[in-house]
């Protein structure tokens, strides 16, 4: 076979993730291609007309073959940028959503809101951190800030740490293996704060089932199953907030896209909230749900 150009080479792979019915079959042949070049995707589209070596090309062609049996662009480079950072990511986590960096910006809201009334140092907490992206963005994003992270599976407070350690911030997130506030109570105690952060397992046992395959096959689906209605995560913490509460004080989910009426209603039956408002991801859906305790 006579060498082909990057462009030759991306159209041909395009193709093939086409025929397997991959969204922006393009884009993603592209991030491919990048990755394996060790580039980024304007590089790409400089040098679109250069030769791309047979070994290369072999190379990228079974990342394309992965890809079109389903397995996630971010599981097989191991990364994935999230609020403008790459990460490490692998099947030890859910892959970063877009729409979670909707999480970070109202964080970063309610930071300014506490540093208006006098309150310098703010305590936060992430539920369920997977690969770490809340903790060590808001870590970056708020120098000043005191940070908890909590996950129950030691694999994925592994990846936290070392997505953590690539920004030079692993000391100053405490990291505890356990189930919510439990591991609180046994190696916290007494420790309150100013904002909890937590995206928890939201699907419910329905949804699960009818998971497409590159979800279903490839991430921990124990980080999705949020028990029969999907909102058991949401239960637990909010019915057992009020120790842990530092005023002022924010609760920030984030939620499926079909729960914004049941999540109000478990935070408005708690009694705890003086404000309770709910905002739309780039899609227009419901997506994430802030609560306030003055």
């Amino acid at each position: 076979m006579l060498s082909l150009t990057i462009d030759e080479a991306l159209h041909r792979a395009s193709f093939s993730l086409k025929k397997a019915s991959i969204d922006d079959p393009l884009i993603e042949a592209e991030i491919l291609l990048a990755f394996i070049l060790k580039t980024d995707r304007l590089q790409l589209y400089l040098k679109k007309q250069d030769l791309l070596p047979r070994a290369l090309y072999n190379s990228f062609l079974g990342l394309v073959k992965r890809r079109v049996k389903g397995e996630p662009v971010a599981y097989i480079t191991g990364q994935k940028y999230f609020y403008g950072r790459l990460f490490r990511v692998d099947r030890r986590v859910l892959i970063p959503r877009p729409e979670t960096e909707l999480v970070i910006e109202k964080s970063l809201h309610f930071a300014e809101i506490l540093i208006k009334s006098g309150v310098s140092k703010p305590y936060i907490l992430d539920l369920g951190t997977g690969s770490g992206v809340l903790a060590v963005t808001l870590g970056l994003e708020l120098p000043d800030a005191e940070l908890y992270a909590v996950d129950l599976s030691p694999e994925a407070l592994d990846l936290a740490r070392l997505n953590a350690k690539e920004y030079r911030i692993n000391e100053k997130i405490t990291w505890l293996e356990g189930d919510y506030f439990d591991v609180l109570t046994d190696r916290a105690p007494g420790a309150t704060f100013n904002l909890i952060v937590a995206n928890p397992p939201y699907l419910s046992a329905d949804e699960i089932k009818n998971l497409p395959p590159g979800i279903q096959e490839y991430e921990p689906v124990e980080a999705l199953y949020g028990g029969l209605d999907g909102l058991d995560g949401y239960r637990q913490i909010i019915g057992r907030l009020p120790p842990y509460v530092k005023t002022p004080f924010m609760l920030i989910f984030e939620i499926g896209s079909s729960q914004e009426m049941e999540v109000k209603k478990l935070l408005e039956d708690s009694g705890l909230f003086s404000e309770i408002c709910c905002y739309p991801d780039l899609a227009g859906l419901p997506r994430v749900v802030e609560a306030f305790i003055p």
